[in-house]
């Protein structure tokens, strides 16, 4: 099992998304269903892109900055 950080490009945003697979394939299709969940409407995808993949043991995380200051 893994932990994968990625960059989705929504229509209206760019946003991060933390998800845990087994594989590259698993990560996109839980991806969708993620974002299906989370809004209302499901928004336009443009483009995601794993940035990290990290194996998923005790201690394992991420820390995801946010760009506005």
């Amino acid at each position: 099992m893994y932990i994968y950080k990625l960059e989705v490009e929504l229509q209206e945003q760019p946003i991060r998304v933390v998800v845990m697979a087994e594989n590259d394939e698993q990560t996109f299709a839980l991806l969708d269903e993620l974002l299906a969940r989370h809004f209302v409407r499901s928004p336009e995808v443009l483009g995601a892109t794993i940035v990290e993949k990290k194996r998923a043991v005790k201690g394992a995380g991420y820390v995801i900055e946010s760009k506005e200051q």
